[in-house]
């Protein structure tokens, strides 16, 4: 398997490091023109648009969006009816991941200062949310529980869910995760027109607040374009994993198979490992070179390893740790003699994985935490998906009289500068009343 090596000691290594990091999403214009027209009808036409471009895309046919809809008993029936084990493994980890994100509610919270005014902060969850699953043959549990649990921990009245079943196929993994997660409704539609739906809402379909969830690059290219009308989760690029290994202790395989957990997702994803022990290194090539053969998505792990992947040798485990938060990968497993130490060195990364048994796939489905992370050195600014997404911030202010007569000679200084009159006028007002009620001559009192 062609793998490019790379050793830090080198000369211009920094630059052939940074150019094979280099990924910018391409823009297709096609793609953009095809998904303006469609977020344009659905907005003009509603539910006839919807159904025309079901028709066109999903060979779907319907006379009406109400035949789009799946009955929740539909949805019960589906994960009733699943083979133990796969019901038990979808609610055993639904139970997990519920439970981490409990952890996540924020709170309202308020104090009083010196003069009896009340500021704080109001927590409410989104009324209305959206979540794109992808569908037909793929099935995709795993995002429909990542996706719906923080939601419904962090309290979202409604929680809609779009799913695309070309030439109506219906997948029940799918569905059997949206009665679990608490889905309240479930159509069966998909595409731009989907997110256009959600976003402007139709005759049927009604319009949310927030649209999270993976999808092909129109469903990406049309949250991109109703964010502002909506909120989105993020426009996600292709799946990244970087694994810090001191090479002691654990197997070569385990490595290998590792990156490959992420380099068989697209041609596009990147895998890198960072390694100081050079020998280690080789027997991981050779791991890589023995372990793919038997693998269905061979093809696309093999373009993705030798177009983006990476073997690094390192002077050290602190530069290896450096040159991680210069990636900011979206999974970073440290699998190194005391894991917690380098953990340390960490400030960017979407999830830390610790250890020789922390394996990302766990991640992905069971362990907890949520696997909607930030991609493309994103993990710099953003986070993981969770409960805070799902809920917004008020800020509570309520001012006594004293308050106001404190404060009145600040705001009052302050908006004269900004050339704001009526700012000024507002706050003095306030404090040009006595005690009694009445109003009093002269400018506001300063604050002491």
């Amino acid at each position: 398997m062609r793998v490019l090596r790379l050793d830090t000691a080198e000369e211009g290594f920094a630059a052939r490091f940074a150019q094979r990091l280099a990924w910018e999403e391409e823009r297709d214009d096609a793609v953009g023109r095809v998904v303006s027209e469609i977020l344009t009808a659905v907005r003009q036409e509603g539910d006839a648009a919807v159904l025309r471009y079901t028709r066109q895309f999903d060979r779907l046919e319907a006379a009406r969006i109400a035949e789009l809809e799946v009955d929740p008993s539909t949805c019960h029936a589906a994960l009733t009816t699943l083979p133990d084990r796969q019901r038990r493994a979808l609610e055993h980890a639904h139970a997990r991941i519920a439970h981490f994100h409990q952890r996540q509610r924020l709170e309202s919270w308020s104090y009083e200062d010196e003069y009896g005014n009340r500021f704080g902060q109001r927590i409410n969850a989104l009324d209305r949310v959206g979540l794109y699953v992808p569908g037909g043959k793929a099935a995709y549990p795993s995002s429909v529980l990542m996706n719906a649990v923080p939601a419904k921990v962090a309290g979202v009245g409604e929680l809609i869910l779009v799913v695309p079943t070309p030439q109506g196929e219906r997948n029940p993994l799918v569905l059997a995760a949206a009665a679990l997660a608490g889905a309240d409704r479930v159509f069966t539609i998909g595409g731009a027109q989907a997110v256009a739906a959600l976003a402007y809402g139709t005759e049927s379909i009604p319009s949310v607040d927030k649209i999270t969830g993976p999808g092909n690059a129109y469903v990406a290219e049309a949250k991109r374009r109703v964010f502002g009308r909506v909120g989105i989760d993020m426009i996600a690029g292709p799946s990244e994993i970087l694994i810090v290994c001191d090479g002691c202790g654990v197997s070569p395989d385990w490595v290998a198979m590792d990156l490959f957990s992420q380099a068989e997702h697209d041609e596009l994803a990147q895998a890198i490992l960072l390694c100081p022990d050079g020998n280690f290194l080789d027997q991981v090539q050779r791991a890589l070179d023995r372990l793919v053969l038997d693998l269905p998505r061979r093809a696309v792990i093999e373009a993705s390893m030798a177009g983006r992947g990476m073997l690094v040798k390192v002077r050290s485990l602190e530069e290896a740790c450096d040159l991680a938060n210069e990636v900011a990968a979206e999974h970073l497993e440290i699998i190194a003699t005391d894991p917690e130490r380098w953990a340390n060195r960490i400030r960017h990364a979407g999830a830390l994985f610790l250890g020789p048994w922390s394996s990302e796939s766990l991640g992905d489905y069971c362990a907890g935490p949520n696997h909607v992370l930030p991609t493309m050195r994103s993990a710099r600014f953003s986070s993981p998906l969770g409960v805070y997404d799902f809920q917004k911030r008020s800020s509570l202010i309520r001012v006594s009289r004293a308050g106001a007569h404190a404060l009145a000679g600040v705001a009052e200084a302050l908006a004269l500068a900004e050339g704001l009159q009526a700012h000024a006028r507002a706050a003095a007002m306030r404090a040009a009343v006595s005690g009694d009620g009445q109003t009093l001559e002269g400018p506001a009192r300063e604050s002491p």
